[in-house]
C-alpha cells in the first residue's frame, strides 16, 4: 500500500460533503456509494476511508489513516501527534458559549463558579484558564443546547454556525472562544512515497483554492486609455492586451482577487473600459 495514499473523510455531514466536493474538483475519481465505509480512486493513488470525525485525528496518528481532514476544531480537542498539513478554507464555524437569552451578560467572568455543558472539555478548559474563570465543565456528547433548559448547566459551550440552533433553544450566544474550519492533517511518518503524493494532492488543490479566489477578465479599452488601465489592474505579472478590429481600441484581459473585484470594476469603468466581461476560473497553477 505504500503506493497508495488512504485519506480518513467524515462520512456524513455538511464537512463530508464540502471535503468531497473538493476533492471532485481536483480530478479525482471515485465511487462511494450509499453506506460505503471505505472506497478506491479510479485515476489517482487515494484510497477513502469514511469514519465518524472525532475518530479521525486518531486514526490518522495511529497510521491507519495516512491524510484526514477535520474540523480545526475537533482536531484541537483530541490533541493528537500528527502534523496540520493544510488550512482548507470550508466548512468554518466557531465555538461558543451561550446563556439563557434572560440572562443578563456582562463579560466572561460571569461564568466564575458557574456549570458549564459541552462536547469540547478540552478547548473549553484551555480558555477559561487562559480568561483566569474557574467553571464547572459537564462533558456530554449530542443536544448539548438543552443542558441549561433542563437545569444541568448554566451556560453551554457549542459550534455555531448561524446561531439559529441557539434561538431556538432560548439561548443566546455571549462569546467566541475558537474559530474553526477544515484542515487537514498527515501521519507523522508517511513514507517518501506517500509525501510525495500528498505534494501532489495538495498542488491539486492550491489551484482550486487559488481559482475560486479569482476571476478572469476581459474588456474593451480605448489605446489611450491602456497605460491608465494596466496600472490599475493587479495582473498576475502584467495584463494582456491585444488589438480590436476597430482601429484605436484593445482588448485588455487579466485576472483579479474576488475580494477586490468591485472596487477595481468601478475604477476600470471611470478610467474608460467597456465591455467588461467576468468569467470564472476553474483551475490557476501558480
Amino acid at each position: 500500500m505504500d503506493n497508495t495514499l488512504r485519506i480518513a473523510v467524515q462520512k456524513k455531514g455538511r464537512l463530508s460533503d464540502d471535503s468531497l466536493k473538493l476533492i471532485k474538483e481536483c480530478g479525482i475519481k471515485f465511487n462511494n456509494g450509499t453506506g460505503k465505509l471505505k472506497a478506491a480512486s479510479t485515476n489517482f493513488p487515494m484510497e477513502f476511508l469514511f469514519l465518524r470525525d472525532d475518530d479521525i485525528p486518531g486514526y490518522v496518528q495511529d497510521g491507519i489513516a495516512d491524510i484526514g481532514i477535520v474540523g480545526g476544531n475537533e482536531a484541537e480537542e483530541k490533541n493528537k501527534d500528527v502534523d496540520t498539513v493544510k488550512n482548507l478554507g470550508f466548512s468554518k464555524c466557531r465555538l461558543s458559549l451561550a446563556i439563557d437569552k434572560n440572562e443578563p451578560y456582562n463579560g466572561v467572568q460571569d461564568f466564575e463558579g458557574k456549570s458549564l455543558a459541552t462536547s469540547y472539555p478540552k478547548i473549553l478548559g484551555d480558555y477559561l484558564k487562559s480568561q483566569n474563570v474557574n467553571a464547572e465543565i459537564n462533558e456530554i456528547s449530542g443536544s448539548v443546547e438543552i443542558a441549561p433548559s433542563i437545569g444541568l448547566a448554566y451556560g453551554i459551550c457549542d459550534i455555531v454556525s448561524s446561531g439559529s440552533t441557539l434561538m431556538s433553544n432560548g439561548l443566546k450566544e455571549v462569546e467566541v472562544i475558537y474559530k474553526s474550519e477544515a484542515v487537514m492533517l498527515a501521519n507523522k511518518n508517511l513514507s517518501q512515497a506517500k509525501r510525495d503524493i500528498l505534494e501532489k494532492f495538495i498542488f491539486r488543490i492550491e489551484a482550486v483554492q487559488a481559482a475560486k479566489n479569482n476571476k478572469y477578465i476581459l474588456m474593451n479599452v480605448p489605446n489611450s486609455a491602456i497605460d491608465q488601465i494596466t496600472k490599475i489592474l493587479p495582473g498576475m505579472k502584467s495584463p494582456t492586451v491585444m488589438p480590436l478590429a476597430d482601429e484605436g481600441w484593445s482588448s485588455v484581459h487579466t485576472v483579479i482577487r474576488e475580494d477586490d473585484f468591485w472596487e477595481i470594476i468601478e475604477e476600470l469603468r471611470g478610467a474608460g473600459a467597456e465591455g467588461i466581461l467576468v468569467v470564472p476560473i476553474e483551475k490557476m497553477i501558480l
